[in-house]
């Protein structure tokens, strides 16, 4: 049966979860987590949540699932360890240097592959298996076909969401929160601007084109079972401990009963939580202006519903575990009894029984004695005795003997997994080699005819294309004066890896390929090509330039999110680069925002406007998907920093510009012109985020 995995975002959140029947609950501990904003747990905390989990046969897993600094991986090891020592089950993580890390200090703490990851194809899942990762989560947008293709051929655990909030853009790949506020959600700090009024192509009224509704998927649990599905997730780290406990209990009996859910059960679900009703299209295959929703401030709560909720999770322990007893009362030995639940079994002695004067005590009695096991989490499923004939034991001696057992067991239970991992210090890094060359600068393009004679006159030392546009270029012209990288998809499906690899191979001219995904990897091995790191690999710290090092990358583009002091102290295991100039990319969504509100009209200049006036370009990416720009170009031209930052490369990333826009910034970094824009940002480069 596939594993009910509930948000616990506080203490009575997983009290809610585990009494209404979750298997396995998620919580974070601190700040390093995708939900900073939840209550969250502290280190104590998180030990008797997991002892708390564990005596009721629940699994914890913990949320490490955020890009973290270099500074801020010592105190990751120190969670990872004790984490690891408290005997969780499980620890989600997004950052490369983090799962590096994961396995250095606690190599036997069971790794699983964050959403964060961006995992949408059979190659990406079977390559975060080959890296030691025993489970991965899809990304929200994939179809029941595309999710049956990974679970039929992946040799890890699947996990996908079956109901709760949808993003609009990728998970691990949204920077529009950084970007207008600081707040990252590769930090756990999203400002959700996706739930914000905008317009498309006028200025912003009551429209919500970015808010999706949330996911229902209860009518597919048997359909997800059946494909090889192990874990269902039910998102809401940020929701009430009442929401979590009705959500749970409706999927626990789904699961239970291998059924669909009833009327009155979507009615309960609608009640907790939604936004415009539900979405399961996605789910299906589908997308269009059918899947947005919003919810209305000040919408009023289901105050029966969750009183009946909290009612239910408060009063009383309803999470109790099936035990096995087997009781020997023999003549002139101590009585004995064994207490088994599942694999944990613990045997105690008690006194030594007395021929019995009056009454003999019998096979029904011992067996009514040992069954009061109220006021524990224990339930007898079968009781066993062997009874010599004509003995006498008191009831306190049998009552202290179950007492003992169920004690013991309890404690068993509790710490099981505590403290018998072996957790080690880190080694040091190793040294990084030296820089020594002039830094060069690079461009990227969106455009065909932003590819001039002109551009590449002026020395560029690599040109990006987006791997789809490369049957739209010429190369050869340009092919002795520069060189050329292909750059793979943000977003693709595993039917598009043979597509991708036969076009590398096919495309003359090309000296290099850029990867965003982990799901890359495998597409790339072997080509002729240099192996470049994009900005979609989300490097934050240096272990994650020696993992990407290690995986057999040349380069790597740094985060965005990055601040110049933090990409200067990076131990460059790699030549790095950073995007110096351009729109940054803020969404990348699998619902074409443009054709579910002014229809199919991708060639002209379309924008998101919001409520301050902004417009933010909308581009067309692979996919007949779209990706937004920020209003405001970054632009670092007059300033040196970045030249000090250690980098061997700087980018210019051409988006809306013309031909000669490009010519002219290209010309504006080389010190040739004066150029500064009218309107632009200097992006996170001095402000960073939180």
């Amino acid at each position: 049966m596939a594993e009910i995995l509930s948000p616990a975002g506080s203490w009575e959140s997983m009290v809610a979860a585990v009494q209404n029947g979750a298997d396995a609950v998620y919580m974070g501990v601190g700040t390093f987590n995708a939900r900073r904003s939840a209550k969250n747990f502290s280190p104590e905390d998180f030990g008797a949540a997991v002892r708390y989990c564990h005596l009721r046969g629940v699994k914890v897993y913990l949320t490490l699932n955020t890009l973290l600094s270099d500074r801020e991986l010592d105190e990751a090891a120190d969670l990872l360890r004790h984490a690891s020592s408290c005997g969780a089950d499980a620890v989600l993580v997004q950052d490369w240097g983090v799962l590096t890390l994961a396995q250095e200090v606690a190599p036997e703490l069971p790794v699983h592959a964050s959403t964060q990851m961006s995992l949408m194809s059979l190659g990406g899942a079977n390559k975060a298996a080959q890296l030691g990762m025993e489970r991965v989560v899809l990304a929200r947008e994939m179809s029941r076909d595309e999710i049956g293709e990974v679970c039929r051929g992946c040799d890890a655990e699947v996990e996908t969401f079956a109901h709760g909030a949808l993003c609009m853009c990728y998970s691990g790949q949204c920077a529009m929160s950084a970007l207008i506020g600081q707040r990252s959600g590769n930090r756990g700090r999203c400002a959700q601007p996706c739930r914000l009024p905008y317009g498309v192509n006028e200025p912003a009224k009551k429209q919500y084109p970015l808010s999706l509704k949330d996911a229902n998927l209860s009518s597919y649990l048997q359909e997800m079972e059946g494909m090889g599905v192990a874990c269902l997730k039910l998102e809401g780290r940020m929701k009430r401990p009442e929401y979590v406990a009705v959500v749970t209990d409706i999927y626990r009996r789904l699961a239970d009963e291998k059924r669909k859910p009833t009327a009155q059960e979507q009615q309960m679900l609608y009640d907790a939580f939604s936004r415009s009703g539900f979405t399961d299209w996605y789910y299906q295959g589908k997308k269009g202006s059918g899947m947005f929703g919003t919810r209305p401030e000040n919408i009023p709560e289901p105050k029966d519903l969750f009183a009946a909720a909290k009612a239910g999770y408060e009063k009383e322990d309803k999470r109790t575990v099936g035990v096995a007893m087997h009781c020997t009362v023999r003549s002139g030995a101590p009585a004995t009894l064994t207490v088994t639940a599942g694999d944990e079994c613990v045997t105690v002695s008690g006194s030594v029984p007395e021929a019995a004067r009056n009454r003999a005590l019998t096979d029904d009695e011992l067996r009514t004695r040992l069954s009061k096991t109220g006021g524990t989490v224990f339930t007898p499923t079968e009781i066993s005795v062997e009874l010599d004939e004509g003995l006498m034991l008191s009831a306190s001696a049998i009552n202290a003997l179950r007492r003992e057992a169920l004690e013991l067991l309890t404690a068993q239970l509790e710490h099981r997994g505590e403290g018998v991992r072996k957790n080690y210090d880190a080694a040091p890094l190793p040294d990084a080699p030296q820089n020594g060359e002039k830094l060069g600068f690079t461009c990227s393009i969106a455009k065909p005819e932003q590819l001039t004679e002109e551009l590449v006159a002026c020395g560029l030392e690599m040109i990006y294309i987006p791997l789809e546009l490369l049957d739209k270029v010429d190369l050869a012209p340009y092919a002795d004066r520069t060189r050329f990288c292909a750059v793979l998809p943000r977003v693709f499906r595993t039917a598009d890896e043979e597509k991708f690899r036969r076009i590398l191979t096919d495309t003359p001219y090309l000296s290099a390929v850029a990867v965003n995904n982990l799901g890359h990897l495998p597409i790339v091995e072997g080509l002729e090509l240099e192996i470049r790191g994009d900005f979609g690999m989300n490097v934050f710290n240096s272990r994650s330039l020696l993992f990407l090092r290690e995986q057999g990358l040349q380069s790597a583009t740094v985060s965005f999110e990055l601040r110049h002091s933090q990409i200067r102290d990076l131990r460059k295991y790699l030549p790095c680069e950073a995007i110096v100039y351009g729109r940054l990319p803020l969404m990348v969504m699998e619902n074409c925002v443009i054709h579910n509100n002014v229809g199919c009209s991708c060639e002209n200049d379309n924008y998101l406007s919001d409520r301050t006036g902004a417009r933010f370009p909308l581009l067309r990416v692979y996919g007949c998907r779209n990706e937004i720009q920020n209003s405001r170009t970054l632009f670092l031209a007059d300033k040196d920093d970045y030249r000090r930052a250690g980098l061997r490369w700087a980018r210019l990333r051409f988006t809306t510009e013309t031909p000669q826009q490009c010519l002219t910034v290209l010309r504006r970094y080389l010190g040739e012109n004066d150029y500064t824009p009218e309107d632009y940002t200097r992006g996170l480069f001095y402000r960073g985020v939180e």
